[in-house]
């Protein structure tokens, strides 16, 4: 609206249309207006229909128990009533200070300005590379942002799980508390359980668990005979079976693992991680030595008494509590030791485990009709949910936020570099007229647009360096200033301010000299 306005100034100062000849000044601004009201609805009609074809896929990248099941995201009257309003409230905005300036008695800054060339307008070209300058500065950190999270996004994939995920189906068993009051009772059910899920075709390994990977396990204070301590000692426990480790893919470093017999005669033994033997054992050796959860001599129903398990074996570090925390102490013991807790399986495939879901489950409705299955699917799925899921949205968002930003960026600086170009017809003529060549007048036409995108590239960065510090806690393995990134960002941003800046540098070049000349 700006140049539109300076542009229809300058002829109206030329055709000597005084405002005293009839011309109502209110008239002239309401005109504007309306131009100014007709773009901001069409774009508002545009977003709006364009929000309503993506609103789908991005709930769907939304996390899970990020917001409440009841509620509903999507287009309605609040939503669309507010949207008109800042439609409204943008062509006010944007409408009024142009449509004011056209109406200003002043006719002599325009008939002035219509002489000078390269240097016409000045104060209104300060204005003009002012907004695309800043256009370019937002576009640039948007594009950091989104950059520096997706460097992220890729070395949180990298990162080692200590466990392999592939093939293997996930499931939650919750037990009817009357047929199930005893540890006993569950025992046989899932000592059956297990034996017919091994003769299906397609299983490699089968386990039950406590707490289904990757959502931790059950906290509890330690403590080991014959060392002392000031502060509490914490790990994490499961209860599981003997399949559990080779199912899950837990590398066994040193000793055994649990074993059949251990957890039919529910024996107090106990496998440990890299971590706890780290933090509490330092160099000695684990192996044989007894570990006290003493959470079990409390919560469960009965309690165990003297919960005190030998340690039998060490297995490498899980990604348990987040792939972004640090690996912490924990503890795998018997499930048969105590009754208590819910119950899950893990059942390992030779293939794509999902369309095994239907058998795993009549072979349960075989051992018992009232049992259901709660919490289904593949363990990466699980992970995918639990771990990636928010650095990949607000990736997402972040990434749709920079893109727009870009096309803006993109827009404008061709907006610019093409109404100064037409404005400059003249001046080009007389170059061309005197000896310039196409490509002094490219180079002419693409240095307009290099100075807008070098001090708009100057000003982003400047402000990217105190933004990205609040990304710094949604970033995993890459620093807040990352080289790569930014100097990425500024290609991107280079490469398409000049591509803009092409076309109409290009169309420069086709001025007829003679043509340009009678111009003005």
């Amino acid at each position: 609206m700006l140049p539109t306005c300076y542009w229809r100034g300058r002829r109206r100062a030329r055709r000597k249309w005084p405002f005293g000849l009839g011309a109502s000044r209110w008239r002239l601004i309401r005109q504007l207006l309306l131009e100014s009201f007709l773009l901001a609805l069409g774009g508002a009609a545009a977003g709006c229909l364009v929000a309503y074809g993506g609103i789908k896929a991005l709930v769907a990248a939304i996390p899970g128990n990020t917001i409440p099941d009841e509620a509903i995201i999507g287009l309605n009257v609040p939503v669309l009533l507010f949207s008109l309003s800042v439609a409204v409230f943008t062509a006010l905005l944007f409408g009024l200070a142009p449509a004011l300036h056209l109406v200003k008695p002043d006719i002599v800054e325009p008939l002035k300005d219509s002489g000078k060339g390269v240097s016409g307008g000045f104060r209104h070209g300060k204005l003009r590379t002012t907004l695309v300058v800043v256009e370019v500065a937002l576009s640039l950190v948007l594009l950091v942002g989104a950059g520096l999270l997706m460097r992220s996004f890729v070395a949180l994939q990298q990162v080692e799980l200590g466990l392999n995920p592939d093939n293997i189906l996930v499931a939650r068993l919750p037990l009817p508390k009357e047929q199930y009051k005893t540890a006993a009772a569950k025992q046989h059910f899932f000592r059956e359980l297990l034996q017919r899920l091994y003769a299906l075709p397609g299983v490699v390994a089968a386990t039950e668990t406590s707490t289904l990977p990757p959502y931790g396990g059950i906290p509890s204070e330690v403590d080991i005979p014959g060392k002392t301590h000031s502060d509490k000692w914490n790990a994490i426990f499961q209860l599981c079976s003997e399949g559990y480790f080779p199912t899950v893919g837990i590398r066994m470093l040193r000793g055994r693992s649990l074993s059949e017999t251990d957890v039919n005669d529910a024996r107090k033994v106990a496998v440990v991680n890299q971590t706890l033997v780290k933090k509490y054992f330092g160099r000695e050796d684990p192996i044989g030595r007894q570990i006290k959860l003493t959470m079990l001599e409390t919560v469960p129903e009965p309690p165990v008494k003297n919960p005190l398990f030998e340690i039998i074996g060490v297995v490498a570090d899980v990604k348990n509590q987040g792939i972004q925390e640090p690996p912490t102490p924990e503890v795998w013991v018997p499930y048969t030791v105590t009754g208590a807790f819910e119950r899950g399986i893990l059942v390992r495939t030779s293939r794509d485990p999902l369309p095994m879901l239907n058998s795993v489950r009549r072979e349960i409705w075989a051992v018992d009709r009232n049992v259901a299955l709660t919490l289904t699917g593949t363990l990466k799925d699980f992970l995918k949910s639990f771990s990636y899921a928010e650095p990949r949205f607000s990736l997402i968002l972040l990434g749709v936020f920079a893109g727009v930003g870009l096309v803006l960026v993109a827009i404008g600086i061709y907006s610019v570099i093409a109404y100064t170009v037409s404005r400059q017809t003249h001046e080009i003529g007389i170059r061309m007229a005197l000896g310039a060549g196409h490509a002094d007048v490219l180079r002419m036409v693409m240095r307009m647009g290099l100075r807008l995108i070098g001090l708009g590239t100057v000003a982003g960065l400047a402000a990217s360096f105190g933004v990205t510090r609040l990304l710094a806690s949604q970033l995993w393995g890459i620093s807040p200033h990352d080289p790569v990134t930014l100097c990425s960002v500024v290609a991107v941003v280079a490469i398409s301010g000049l591509a803009a800046c092409y076309f109409p540098a290009r169309r420069a070049t086709r001025v007829d000299p003679m043509v340009a000349l009678r111009y003005e």
